[in-house]
């Protein structure tokens, strides 16, 4: 059994009764096994974390590595515009290659910013390649290939024959499904209604069903959308899902923002989730979800930074300070306090992802997935009786974050990301796009 210790931390534990404890954490092997003041243990490595602040690892809801790469070539633009003009011609011209690299400049960033564990969406081909970024990085995520076989304005490339598309789902979650010691998984992730022909989500039902796997979706997120959906659907978005059987505890809709009283019923009887994307929404001009509703109507809901190219970075401190934000703008000072906030970008989006028992608070027998947070700077003190939790959501940035563990592994150390070599990334990210854009011509 390998150990560490991290010594003199500020704990939030982010547990059930959100307490705060000065003391240490014995780490042994991929778990915790003790939480107290000035533990006696013996460990192979010791962490000084005196003047820091020690929280679970941030779960972010809804990625796009794929999409790190067109960071900056999809501005300003609407959700329907965005993906027909730009994002799609883009994922149509990867290759095995330029997902890859697309895929661990991801993931380096979200290391930097705290996060340790990730719900994915792939694009439709070369999915095997970001996986092997996901094991190399040592991130905890569930990602799967995105399911098209339906719809305009598809790039050739883009556009699946359904039986196709399902057997190579079923192939990646055979091969990637629990690897890793069980740090990656698998989700079907059909685009969208609009991309998605009936016969393919009625499958991507059964197979969920049949390997008891996640299945992850956008729904409702921009009102041209849902437009499309009624009119060749014949009713709404959630409607819809639910009228064919896939309204069920394993679903997670991203973003969620244009919801009538009918779907926020559904989602609250069926034990749908909701992840909650706002510098996304708000940079495509999408909307702002109502998410106090959804939440003060028991519905499990997580952040997610989206993408690189609709947000345009993947912090979830940023992320945070916008689920604040934007809220208190309509419902007043006091929505959505720094608790209630934290508490979604760690705990409430492990329940997204079913993974409550496992990760999101720092309580013994839990994974080690945690990070440490330098609050000794100007931007985060004065600290003498200061709300722990105000200073991590309102004041800390990405900057701050010193040490990040996942599985209780050290992947990050003094602001260094040591599973990803920073400088060879940045070359082949730019040398891979290079390659990707010369194919679109």
């Amino acid at each position: 059994m390998t150990t560490k210790l991290i010594r003199n931390a500020v704990i939030l534990t982010m547990n059930p009764n959100l307490d705060i404890v000065a003391g240490d954490v014995l780490i042994q092997d991929n778990r915790i096994g003790r939480i107290g003041p000035n533990l006696q243990d013996e460990a192979d490595v010791v962490i000084d974390a005196a003047g820091k602040a020690l929280l679970p690892g941030f779960v972010q809801t809804h990625i796009h590595l794929c999409q790190t790469l067109f960071r900056g070539r999809a501005d300003d633009l609407a959700l329907i515009d965005w993906l027909r003009s730009r994002i799609w011609p883009l994922e149509a011209a990867h290759s095995e290659d330029s997902v890859y690299y697309s895929a661990l400049l991801g993931l380096g960033e979200l290391i930097r910013s705290g996060t340790t564990t990730i719900l994915d969406m792939e694009t439709v081909h070369h999915t095997d390649a970001a996986f092997r970024a996901i094991e190399s990085s040592g991130m905890r995520a569930i990602s799967g290939k995105v399911m098209m076989d339906h719809g305009t304005e598809v790039p050739l490339p883009l556009q699946e024959e359904t039986g196709r598309s399902l057997q190579e789902s079923v192939d990646l979650l055979e091969k990637w499904n629990g690897a890793a010691n069980g740090r990656i998984h698998y989700a079907f992730c059909p685009r969208f209604v609009v991309s998605c022909t009936e016969e393919l989500l009625v499958g991507v039902r059964d197979l969920s069903a049949r390997y008891g796997v996640r299945v992850h979706t956008h729904a409702s997120e921009n009102r041209d959308e849902i437009a499309l959906v009624e009119a060749e659907r014949g009713m709404r978005n959630v409607v819809y899902l639910d009228h064919i059987g896939l309204a069920r505890p394993n679903l997670i809709l991203a973003h969620s923002i244009w919801l009538d009283e009918e779907e926020k019923r559904i989602i609250q009887e069926r034990g749908v989730k909701v992840t909650h994307c706002p510098g996304s929404n708000l940079k495509l001009a999408s909307g702002i979800a109502e998410v106090p509703d959804l939440l003060g109507r028991g519905i499990p809901v997580g952040i997610g930074a989206d993408g690189a190219p609709c947000n345009n970075n993947l912090d979830m401190y940023q992320e945070m300070r916008l689920t604040a934000f934007i809220q208190k703008v309509r419902h007043g000072p006091t929505a959505m306090d720094a608790r209630t906030v934290l508490r979604m970008a760690t705990m409430g989006g492990a329940e997204v992802l079913g993974l409550e028992k496992e990760i999101g608070s720092i309580e013994v027998g839990k994974l080690a997935d945690l990070q440490l947070l330098d609050l000794e700077d100007f931007h985060v003190y004065p600290s003498y009786d200061a709300d722990l939790f105000s200073r991590v959501v309102y004041a800390a940035t990405r900057g701050d974050v010193d040490t990040v563990l996942i599985d209780g592994e050290i992947v990050m150390s003094g602001k260094r990301v040591r599973t990803i070599d920073r400088s060879v990334v940045l070359k082949e990210a730019d040398r891979s796009l290079k390659g990707l854009l010369a194919r679109i011509g």
